[in-house]
């Protein structure tokens, strides 16, 4: 409720009225005129109620009488009665109703109150409340009621004492307030104060407003108390202190700064009063020297008193805070007894308000930057700010040399020193902490055995002082260890910050108006203000080395990691802002000290110690105490992290890093991560450090650059705590992101890194040279990451970089260079893989430039180097191949660098490199590149260190051929322009084009290159390279040869194929024939390739029937080059000497070859046959082989009809081979020139060996011959029209050679299934097959043909002897093939047999279709064939295989049968006459053989045997006998004598009893004996002396039947019971038998044919017959019933007859 609001005035005039009625209650006895004055107070109210509507202005006016009654109440001086009034009067003054002149009866009325002593603290409140109420006390009694206060302030009751002391304090600020509200109210009017004049007078107060005017009074009456003279406006002062007035001065000028710095008269109070004042009592302070004088001895006068001293100070705060710009010459005096009284020789006490008082000051740095301005900017003036500076890094470093006097000695801890006392005991002292363990040691500093311990003194940025504010201390206080140091700590720290953020502020701000200029004017230069700049700089220039001092020695002697860390701060803002303002030595510095506080002690880095001994030079500078040992009690602060090796070339041992070293190299990574761009030349410094420490931490570059954790390599390991080994990642972490950070740097502040790094890799490289430790990498990793984040400017900086990672790479010491190329190689494929703008593909130069050094990384001797470099190749190929173009030479050129003493594992590298072109990239590559892909390929194909590479390089040149076929046409064009092109500039330069294989158009020149590389490979001395590269090259040729221009062609035949016929029949002819033991390693080498001469053989082979096959299947095209009678001549030349080469394989395959370009088929020459359109594509890649399945090539199904064949191949182009005769011409030429070469051939090797058998003769083998024999067939079809008898006596000789040649014995058991299998050898076969052909073409051919059958037959009649007679070698032994024992016998003669029996069979089918030809009757070839079956015949038994004889009797008799018709009716030309004898003799031979049978022979084959023998006879007696009058007689006599022979039967002796009667050829005799009968009693008779023959024959054998009766009897008789030997029943019975015989066939006779003498003998048989009847053997009983049967027909009446004339 407000105090004039109607009730609030209600309840005042109630309050008052009752005050007053108590008041004359209370004085009703004592004080009657109170009383009285009261009541009529009562009725003056009432009567002022009533009157008045403004009641408190009436009351107001009013004020003296109403107040009167309470004033005289005080009077009486009675307590209850004054309290009473008291109230009353402030209740007044609370309505504010109280005028000037009550006011000042009021105050009077309480002077008589106080100096009696009476309600002190009621009178200081009323005075209090009529000050604070309104503003109507002024002047006197203004002064009279504050000169109340202060005598209140000196009585002896301490309760008043404080009161007072603090109403005098609000009764000052409220004269200022009033004065401040009083400017407030007349802001607005302008006056023009009178000028003041000169004049000394204090009191010239007349241009001052009523309230200033008190203010004045007042504060000029407080400086004369504060100096001990008499006040002018405060009269009636008793007493007054020097630190009261001090505190008032204070907290005027600290409040109210504004009234002295707006009024002139209060600005010279301050000049000519406060400032004489402060430095007249600062005196004492000065002049002491703590010492000087004993403190016993009473000198006040000298000696400085605490509470006044730090009053003094204060004052000085504000004065310089607040009115530094009116004082300046007084504040530079304060400043420099600041300075003073930091002084090592002051009291304690003062030390440290002093220190707080400059603490004040750094916490402000616009003051700071205002004292630079005004002092150390100006000449001849005291270097204010400078030396304030250095003040604090000298007190700081006196605190660690001096023990002060005031300090407890450094033993005892610091037991009341902060809140960790209790902590601190326990330690038992400073040099335990570290090392006791648990305890977490307090923060402290310590260096050379002192330790200072560090308190938390007041919040960073704030100067809370402590002693400053100990106002009611009057002794001075013990400052705890410690303090001081504390404190100037906070001070450097505030002081450092608030310097540098305040110029950073404004630099910010500059750069953005600088923006903002450039922004409306780009085409001026921005100028800055050079005023700022220059302030600035001198600010640093100034406190730098103080600085640089205090803080490199705190941070030595720091053993807290907050302390640490702010120190660390300090250094690395100041080094950063000197940078900005480019400030180079003191940046230098600053870093050059983080840079040691990072190594270890007295860690020898050169470039750091050159830097310190610039520093140490100054005059200031506290360098010249750098610690040199750390002493033990230091060291026991600081925990040791890790232990490593330094990395400067002398051994040192290992050295020790401490957690502040770590935690200094932290703050170094974060100086250049954030602000690397100001860093310059200091890089050197900071990377230099950065390096030891890595190298000390044993921290190794890991992929891209970034350093990872890993072991030291050498010496003592590196030991690493696991506090490290957690801050480790980070720390990598960090170095990755400070190089990362250079992607924010300038183009110039970029390249002061790369120096830095690149001079720091040089002295990397020179410590590595010549010992083998581990290198430093650091700076070549870091360059690596830097090149990596800077990879959108990478031309800037590409040269100095890759230039002096290549001399990196060249270093001996394999890990240096092995991370010069791993950053290298790094770098070119982030280059590549990195989005340019504009791209790669469209910025050449760019792309070429990156990756030159990868092609001058080849000319590195180093394997490691090149090894990385075929990596990288490889991976850039995976990850750009798409996009290198221009750039394909380079990557090729390094792919084909490689060499053979590269090793292995390059070379496999670089063909991994040269695989992913072949299989992905060769679309992707400008077709002139193609060359140089099939060059690289080659080399790879050449080298010798790895076989498997070279094999497979091989197949990657049958890739680019595929490829090169596919993409033909594209290429062709693409070649063509870029050829185009060249000849263009060739011919404005006016040279000739050079390119190899000039003439052919460039595809073929492609294709050419292709071939000659692959010829090369064909000539390797690897068999297996050889191998592949031969099929290849023929493959290629054979699937893509198609494409080639016909011209082309020609450089094919004669510079690729022939040429490489040459080198390979060279190479073959002149190979070793020593024995190669292994295949390298643990290979075993089969025996067909274990010497050289034998590897070559193969090679050989298939380069032989590569060339061959190409002449079968290219040969239209090629017949139309006009040199293919050379080329063919050439090629058969090679063939026959393979084919004479003394290697079986070669000369079994020139054969094959041989064959292959005899199988061509010769067009039909109807233009409308497809023939003719097809044959000229050429024929696929087909070898058509009979001989065996695994000739060189795919064996593909033979097809006969060409235009099958070749339709399988298509797209190739369609030319058609010319018509004519002219072709058929050179057709036939052709073969005959092959003829030749066959015959020349077969001549060579069937020729037997001459002279005694050499060892060494080579003998051919049986493939060979029969495939040399298989060949005739073929080319006999293209020869047969002029093939003579001449050419047939050649061939014969060939063939009868060939199956002379003998069989080495460790090939019979595969060429022989068996000796008992008659089964021809493929020779043979092949042999047969020949002859076979020849018949055929003589049946069909022309009648002149035909005179070649008889040398046929005598050709085979000469094989068919080689069944009894095998054929001779030379005079090589042989041995028949069933007793040749493998392992003697080098030579084993084939088994003939079955080859003679076939030949003998062939022989009977050609006899019977050319049994009536002339020539074969002239020729007597029938006469030959039974001379030569004579042979076995007569042989039988004794053949060498029973078949033989049986074969030859069935094919005689089938000869027989065609021919004997023949001959009869040839008889008369006489031209058989020969042949009978012959025959006879034949016959004679066979069936009366000298040969025994085999004892082994049973029943049943005697049985067959025996057949054979009756057919011979039923052949004579149908065949030759019936013709006898034809036949010459002495041959029918022959014949006769013959059959009587065989009639007669003979037994052989050695038959057992048993088998006599089988044994006997009773068949055969019983034959014999009929035809004999039936030729005897022939009534066809037609000369005497036939008959004569037959009766001769008949009287003999019954002559001897007779006899053999006769015997039988005789015996019988005389035996008895016995039985007759076997052999004589078996003999009778024959006999009985042969009778019957006889009996029948005389029946059938004419009788008239029969002599009679015959008869005679017949019957007088008879009577013998009967007396055998006794006999006892059932056998010969039943024998002698058939003999005697027949004579029934004798029995018969005679009848006389009349014959010849005789009865």
């Amino acid at each position: 409720m407000s105090v004039s609001s109607p009730e609030a005035v209600k309840k005042l005039l109630e309050n008052m009225q009752t005050d007053l009625r108590s008041l004359s209650m209370e004085c009703k006895k004592k004080f009657p005129p109170v009383k009285e004055a009261a009541e009529s107070g009562i009725v003056k109210i009432k009567t002022i109620a009533a009157r008045n509507t403004g009641i408190l202005a009436a009351l107001k006016e009013n004020s003296s009488e109403v107040v009167q009654p309470f004033l005289m109440g005080c009077g009486t001086k009675e307590p209850k009665i004054t309290q009473l009034c008291l109230a009353a009067i402030q209740r007044l003054m609370s309505h504010e109703v109280v005028s000037e002149a009550a006011a000042g009866n009021i105050i009077n009325m309480l002077w008589q109150l106080m100096e009696n002593g009476l309600e002190e603290l009621k009178l200081l409140q009323t005075v209090l409340v009529l000050l604070t109420t309104n503003t109507v006390v002024h002047d006197e009694v203004l002064s009279k009621a504050i000169v109340l206060c202060f005598r209140l302030h000196f009585t002896k009751d301490t309760i008043t004492n404080n009161t007072a002391a603090a109403t005098v304090r609000q009764v000052v600020t409220v004269v200022f307030e009033r004065m401040v509200a009083e400017d407030e109210r007349f802001k607005g009017i302008v006056e023009h104060p009178p000028p003041v004049q000169g004049n000394t007078n204090r009191r010239s107060v007349s241009t001052l407003r009523p309230s200033a005017k008190d203010a004045y009074m007042l504060f000029q009456d407080l400086c004369q108390l504060v100096n001990a003279d008499a006040p002018y406006w405060l009269v009636g002062m008793t007493e007054m202190t020097r630190t009261f007035g001090l505190e008032l001065l204070e907290s005027v000028l600290n409040d109210f700064p504004g009234v002295f710095l707006q009024h002139q008269e209060f600005s010279f109070l301050l000049k000519e009063r406060v400032c004489p004042l402060v430095i007249k009592l600062f005196s004492p302070n000065i002049k002491f020297r703590q010492g000087s004088s004993s403190a016993a001895s009473p000198a006040p006068v000298e000696k400085p008193y605490f509470p006044i001293c730090m009053r003094l100070l204060r004052v000085v705060s504000v004065l310089i805070k607040h009115f530094y710009t009116l004082l300046v010459t007084e504040c530079e005096i304060f400043l420099s007894l600041l300075v003073k009284f930091l002084d090592g020789e002051k009291p304690q006490w003062l030390r440290a308000v002093a220190v707080e008082s400059v603490h004040r000051l750094c916490v402000q740095p616009h003051l700071l930057r205002s004292f630079c301005q005004s002092y150390d900017m100006k000449q001849h003036s005291t270097k204010v700010f400078r030396d304030i500076v250095n003040a604090l890094g000298s007190f700081i470093q006196s605190l660690f040399i001096v023990p002060n006097a005031g300090n407890t000695p450094v033993v005892s801890a610091p037991a009341g020193a902060s809140g960790s006392g209790a902590q601190g005991t326990a330690q038992g002292g400073p040099g335990t902490g570290g090392v006791g363990g648990n305890l977490t040691t307090q923060a402290a500093f310590e260096y050379r055995g002192t330790w200072i311990p560090l308190m938390t003194v007041s919040v960073q940025g704030s100067a809370k002082a402590t002693y400053l504010e100990m106002l009611d201390k009057v002794e001075p206080p013990s400052i705890p260890e410690g303090y001081a140091m504390s404190v100037a700590f906070s001070a450097l720290l505030d002081l450092v910050r608030g310097i540098t953020s305040m110029i950073e502020r404004e630099l910010a701000a500059e750069e953005g108006v600088a923006a903002e200029f450039r922004e409306a004017n780009p085409d001026q230069k921005w100028q800055p203000q050079p005023g700022a700049h220059l302030v600035w700089e001198e600010m640093v220039s100034a406190c730098w080395c103080g600085l640089l001092a205090a803080l490199s020695l705190l941070l030595d002697a720091s053993t807290d990691e907050t302390a640490t860390e702010n120190i660390l701060k300090a250094e690395l803002t100041m080094a950063s802002l000197c940078g900005r303002l480019g400030l180079v030595t003191p940046r230098d510095a600053f870093i050059t000290a983080i840079c040691k506080a990072s190594l270890p002690p007295h860690y020898a880095l050169t470039l750091l110690s050159c830097n310190a001994a610039n520093l140490s030079s100054k005059a200031y500078s506290i360098q010249g105490q750098t610690v040199q040992i750390i002493s033990p009690s230091s060291e026991s602060h600081q925990q040791v992290v890790a232990v490593g090796q330094p990395l400067n070339a002398q051994p040192q041992g290992t050295v020790m890093l401490t957690a502040k070293n770590i935690q200094c190299m932290r703050t170094l990574l974060n100086l250049a991560h954030c602000h690397g761009a100001v860093l310059g030349t200091s890089w050197q410094l900071v990377l230099a450090t950065l390096q030891h420490l890595v190298w000390i931490l044993g921290l190794k570059p890991g992929v891209g650059g970034a350093l990872k954790p890993g072991r030291a390599v050498e010496g003592p390991s590196t030991v690493l705590t696991t506090a490290v080994m957690t801050d480790l990642p980070v720390i990598s972490n960090i170095l990755s992101r400070l190089f990362e950070s250079s992607q924010y740097l300038d183009d110039v502040s970029l390249h002061h890194l790369i120096n830095a790094l690149c001079s720091l890799s040089l002295e990397a490289m020179e410590m590595a040279y010549g010992n083998n430790k581990e290198p430093s990498l650091f700076a070549v990793a870091k360059l690596l990451e830097t090149g990596l984040v800077n990879m959108d400017r990478i031309e800037i900086l590409w040269r100095p970089l890759t230039g002096h990672l290549l001399e990196v790479c060249q270093h001996p010491n394999s890990r240096m260079r092995e991370w010069g190329a791993e950053a290298l190689t790094a770098l070119i494929k982030a280059g590549l893989a990195y989005k340019h703008d504009p791209p790669l593909a469209q910025n050449q130069r760019l792309q070429l430039l990156l990756l030159n050094p990868l092609k001058e990384l080849s000319n590195v001797l180093h394997a490691d180097i090149r090894q990385k470099q075929l990596e990288s190749v490889l991976q850039i190929l995976q990850s750009q191949g798409d996009s290198l173009g221009p750039g394909w030479p380079l990557v090729l050129g390094v792919i084909g660098a490689i060499r053979n003493d590269q090793g292995e594992s390059l070379i496999r590298t670089a063909f991994q490199c040269l695989q992913l072109v072949v299989t992905d990239f060769l679309p992707t590559m400008p077709c002139t590149c193609l060359q140089i892909v099939v060059d690289v390929a080659g080399s790879f194909g050449l080298q010798n260190q790895e076989l498997n590479i070279s094999l497979t390089s091989i197949g990657l040149l049958w890739n680019i051929s595929d490829y090169f076929f596919q993409r033909g046409e594209v290429i062709t064009q693409e070649l063509e322009k870029e050829e185009e092109a060249v000849q263009k500039q060739a011919q404005e330069k006016g040279e000739t084009l050079n390119r190899p294989f000039h003439p052919a158009p460039p595809f073929d020149c492609l294709w050419l290159c292709l071939y000659a590389k692959l010829g090369e490979l064909c000539v390797d001395p690897r068999p297996a390279v050889r191998k592949s590269a031969g099929q290849t090259l023929f493959s290629t040729i054979a699937a893509h040869g198609t494409l080639l221009q016909q011209p082309t062609w020609h450089i094919v035949v004669w510079k690729v194929l022939f040429q490489l016929l040459g080198c390979v029949r060279t190479s073959s002819t002149t190979a070793d024939k020593e024995k190669i033991e292994s295949g390298g390693g643990n290979i075993l080498i089969h025996h067909s390739r274990d010497t050289a001469e034998k590897q070559w053989a193969e090679t050989w082979v298939l380069t032989l029937a590569g060339v061959a096959r190409i002449f079968n299947t290219r040969r239209y095209l090629l017949q139309q080059l006009g040199d293919f009678f050379e080329a063919w001549e050439v090629l058969l030349n090679h063939i026959q000497s393979a084919a004479l080469s003394k290697n079986n394989e070669v000369s079994l395959a020139a054969l094959k070859s041989f064959q292959e370009i005899l199988q061509i088929v010769t067009p039909v020459r109807d233009s409308d046959k497809v023939c003719d359109a097809l044959a000229a594509m050429g024929v696929p890649p087909v070898l058509i082989d009979p001989l065996s399945a695994s000739g060189p090539g795919r064996p593909l199904v033979r097809s006969d009809s060409l235009v099958e064949r070749l339709t399988r191949y298509n797209g190739a182009e369609l030319q058609a081979p010319p018509p004519g005769e002219e072709s058929a011409l050179e057709d036939s030429a052709l073969w005959w020139s092959a003829w030749n070469t066959w015959y020349r051939t077969g001549t060579d090797c069937t020729r037997p060996p001459s002279g005694p058998t050499e060892k060494l003769s080579f003998i051919p083998s049986q493939p060979f011959l029969t495939a040399l024999i298989q060949i005739f067939p073929a080319l006999y079809q293209h020869i047969k029209a002029n093939f003579s008898m001449e050419d047939l006596k050649k061939l014969g000789v060939i063939l009868h050679g060939a199956v002379s040649v003998p069989i080495s014995s460790d090939a019979s058991p595969f060429i022989l299934p068996s000796y008992t299998e008659a089964v021809l050898t493929s020779l043979q076969e092949a042999v047969l097959t020949a002859l076979d052909i020849l018949q055929k073409a003589i049946c069909v051919g022309p009648e002149n043909l035909q005179v070649m059958y008889p040398a046929i037959f005598e050709q085979l009649l000469l094989f068919v002897e080689f069944s009894c007679k095998p054929p001779q070698y030379g005079r090589m032994e042989t041995k028949h093939v069933a007793n040749a024992k493998y392992n003697q016998a080098e030579w084993v003669a084939l088994n003939y047999v079955p080859f003679a029996e076939r030949s003998l069979e062939v022989v009977v089918d050609l006899y019977h279709k050319t049994a009536c030809h002339k020539a074969v009757i002239s020729e007597k070839v029938l006469q030959n064939i039974i001379k030569t079956s004579k042979m076995p015949l007569g042989l039988k038994y004794s053949c060498p295989s029973e078949s033989t004889w049986k074969l030859a009797v069935s094919s005689l008799l089938k000869v027989l049968s065609i021919g004997l018709p023949v001959a009869r009716q040839h008889a008369s030309s006489g031209k058989f006459d020969t042949m009978w004898p012959e025959l006879a003799n034949a016959f004679e031979d066979f069936l009366f053989t000298k040969s025994t049978s085999p004892d082994n022979l049973s029943i049943q084959e005697f049985q067959k045997n025996e057949a054979v023998d009756v057919e011979v006879v039923q052949l004579i007696s149908t065949e030759i006998l019936p013709f006898a009058n034809f036949i010459p007689k002495d041959f029918v006599g022959q014949i006769m004598t013959m059959l009587n022979k065989g009639s007669i039967h003979s037994q052989s002796p050695s038959f057992t009893e048993a088998e006599i009667d089988v044994r006997m050829r009773e068949e055969f005799s019983k034959v014999c004996f009929e035809t004999l009968l039936q030729f005897s009693f022939s009534n066809k008779v037609s000369t005497p002396q036939e008959g004569y023959i037959s009766r001769m024959a008949l009287s003999v054998l019954l002559k001897r039947s007779q006899d053999v009766l006769r015997r039988y009897v005789e015996d019988e008789r005389l035996s008895g019971r016995c039985p007759l030997p076997r052999q004589q029943v078996t003999e009778i019975i024959f006999i009985l038998k042969a009778i019957s015989t006889l009996m029948d066939s005389l029946k059938k006779t004419q009788p008239e044919n029969v002599d009679g003498n015959t008869w005679a003998q017949v019957i007088a048989l008879y009577p013998t017959l009967v007396e055998c009847i006794t006999c006892s053997s059932s056998e010969v009983s039943s024998a002698l019933k058939e003999a005697l049967g027949p004579f029934k027909d004798f029995m018969q009446p005679p009848v006389s007859r009349v014959q010849n004339g005789e009865s």
